[in-house]
């Protein structure tokens, strides 16, 4: 066999192991910025909490062998404050522009460092795809993403981890994709029932104020009755916050209505296990069709 054929060979046999993941239950969890870093101080990351977090993934994957994980983390107070300086989710206009793209950029990769760093020392075996290598958007939508690369992850047992992060756009120039962004895509790509957005906050309150009872369940159907108390976020968030996430989560369930969307606190100890584990764990918002 010539070097030709050989390449031809190992090309086919990593499609094959690329599409064969859909067989096993593939989770999406988001470690939302706030919940690993703080907010309100400029690039400053919370490693005693990543590391639990790493702690608690590892435990739920040896406890579940079935599970596939897609993790994504938000870009808080490193992306997030570097983005809002700059403008850079409504586009590039000109040179300043394209060099805050690369600063947003380059301060979302340090985040994104950082948590891959401490995952690998408590040996979960993620794998860092940013978004930005092939993400493609028109006029803020994101329209392609490369999933080759982690589909053969999630074949192998590796846990692909995605982030927020820059994205070239043919109407602005360039824009920010969220991780629910990115989720929102793959959904399409991978078959998912679950999306779990774990936080710094216990999931959507009745309130502003974030204080009183949490939302159990928000559908299309009831979600008006609480609009008054979709808020923001807790620090600089480009992305929409509460509100945002929560709409842009009715519209992936709408579209596909298999999948179950949950949005909890991953600040309290061992939630994060217990919802990777065990499906029907009482815990925090859920958002579905119906």
């Amino acid at each position: 066999m010539n070097n030709s054929q050989s390449k031809i060979g190992n090309q086919k046999h990593l499609h094959r192991a690329a599409d064969a993941v859909q067989v096993s239950e593939i989770v999406f969890l988001k470690l939302g910025g706030s919940l690993i870093t703080d907010k309100t101080r400029v690039e400053q990351a919370r490693p005693r909490t990543i590391r639990r977090l790493a702690r608690e993934i590892k435990a739920a994957l040896a406890d579940r062998s079935d599970l596939r994980l897609v993790l994504g983390h938000g870009s808080g107070s490193f992306g997030h404050v570097a983005a809002k300086k700059h403008g850079t989710r409504d586009g590039i206009k000109d040179a300043a522009g394209w060099i805050g793209y690369a600063e947003v950029a380059a301060s979302a990769a340090r985040l994104n460092q950082i948590v891959t760093d401490i995952f690998i020392e408590e040996q979960v075996p993620v794998i860092s795809l940013p978004p930005s290598a092939s993400a493609r958007c028109e006029d803020g939508r994101l329209i392609f993403l490369d999933t080759f690369g982690l589909k053969a992850a999630l074949h192998h047992n590796l846990v692909p981890l995605v982030q927020g992060d820059v994205a070239l756009d043919g109407v602005r120039g360039a824009t920010i994709v969220s991780t629910e962004d990115v989720f929102v895509y793959l959904a399409n790509e991978l078959q998912s029932t679950r999306v779990l957005l774990a936080g710094e906050v216990s999931g959507v309150y009745e309130n502003a104020s974030m204080t009183g009872r949490v939302i159990d369940v928000i559908t299309p159907r009831n979600v008006e009755q609480y609009s008054s108390a979709l808020g923001g976020s807790h620090g600089t968030d480009v992305t929409g916050g509460m509100i945002g996430k929560v709409r842009q989560m009715l519209a992936l369930v709408t579209q596909q209505p298999a999948i179950e969307v949950r949005i909890f606190s991953g600040a309290r100890p061992h939630q994060v296990r217990r919802l990777l584990v065990d499906e029907s764990a009482s815990i925090g918002t859920v958002v579905r069709y119906e």
